[in-house]
């Protein structure tokens, strides 16, 4: 049995050049050998390395310092400093973490207890199923002909978990974000569905690969521009960022359908909107960005593609940072009536626009 998954292992490895001497080595030990063919094999790789679990604690590591920084030193502040003087205050959010895993989580007497514990854990499970479908060149957890559909289905269902967590919390506040959350989630899922469509119909596939080759050339930001600025008002809705940063607004419902969470369970709560950010942001450059495609390194071998597929995501998301110190967050009436007037609007020239391009390319 084990000789045979070493061997499944071995047969589909990633193959980097760069550290294959050392690579070859460690196959010659037993017991390491099977370790190295496990974590080397793609679908393992894509899934716990890059673009996968690893990679996205290090992007919140980041996202969240470069964030406060960025805002910081727009309104003239200093930011994160006392953590890591000398590196800038660089690991707080790795300061963040440890003092949220060791703070006592608080379940108040009122709420709903089984689903106030289970339901921040189970709000993962659609944030890490995308990125099995999500390929980055030959590595890819599950190819999928429908991975673009299989993303945007997996994203749907993170804002009925927040919705749920809301409710389980039963504190007025919460109820309030989860009622915000509920009509954002409204407001911004049909103009994105259709921009993402729109897409699907000008490749003629929801195949990644297909997208991505298919933007050798043009990128699809310039092949259809209205689709590219129709998805990137979708993505700050549905991550709660400002403008859009209604479910929480900290300054009217202290931090919305998460009110009532503590310890641990607030850590969690408290990235998922940075991670959903990090998915959208991967299926936004294979979309409009030309996916994984760059310069191609010997060296690096199959890690060409996933590095480039995360180079182009963390520039992406930074510039999104930087929206958070520009603009003032919407009313919620001033939102749902925005997507429900031009956003739409905007989304149905995008598709006839994909439509068009598509049937003639």
């Amino acid at each position: 049995m084990i000789s045979t998954l070493f061997e499944i292992f071995k047969s589909n490895m990633v193959q980097i050049p760069l550290i294959q001497p050392i690579i070859d080595y460690l196959m010659q030990i037993p017991l390491i050998n099977f370790i190295v063919a496990l974590i080397l094999w793609r679908p393992f790789f894509a899934v716990v390395i890059i673009p996968g679990l690893t990679v996205l604690l290090l992007y919140l590591l980041y996202i969240v310092w470069f964030e406060r920084k960025l805002t910081a030193r727009v309104q003239w502040r200093v930011g994160p400093l006392e953590v890591a003087r000398p590196i800038r205050g660089a690991i707080q959010a790795l300061a963040d973490g440890l003092r949220y895993f060791f703070q006592e989580a608080i379940v108040h007497k009122e709420a709903h207890r089984p689903y106030f514990v289970q339901l921040p854990i189970l709000a993962f499970i659609p944030i890490l199923l995308p990125i099995a479908f999500i390929p980055a060149g030959n590595v890819v957890g599950i190819k999928s002909p429908y991975a673009v559909q299989l993303v945007v289905a997996f994203l749907a269902l993170i804002p009925i978990t927040i919705i749920a967590i809301g409710w389980a919390s039963n504190n007025r506040f919460a109820f309030i974000g989860s009622v915000r959350e509920a009509l954002i989630y409204v407001s911004y899922e049909i103009p994105f569905i259709i921009a993402v469509s729109s897409m699907i119909y000008l490749y003629g596939s929801g195949d990644p690969y297909v997208a991505v080759e298919k933007q050798s050339i043009v990128p699809g930001a310039i092949m259809n521009p209205i689709a590219f600025l129709v998805f990137i008002i979708a993505m700050l809705m549905a991550t709660s960022r400002l403008p859009f940063e209604i479910p929480e607004a900290d300054q009217e419902i202290a931090f919305g359908p998460f009110v009532e969470y503590s310890g641990m369970l607030f850590g969690l709560v408290m990235v998922l909107a940075y991670e959903k950010l990090y998915v959208m942001a991967l299926l936004f450059v294979i979309l409009f960005l030309g996916g994984w495609s760059g310069f191609y390194c010997e060296l690096l071998g199959d890690l060409n593609a996933p590095l480039w597929l995360f180079i182009k995501t963390i520039i992406v998301i930074s510039i999104l940072a930087i929206v958070r110190s520009m603009y003032a967050r919407y009313r919620i009436d001033q939102a749902v009536r925005y997507s429900f007037s031009w956003l739409i609007a905007l989304s149905i020239v995008a598709l006839v626009i994909g439509i068009a391009v598509g049937w003639i390319v």
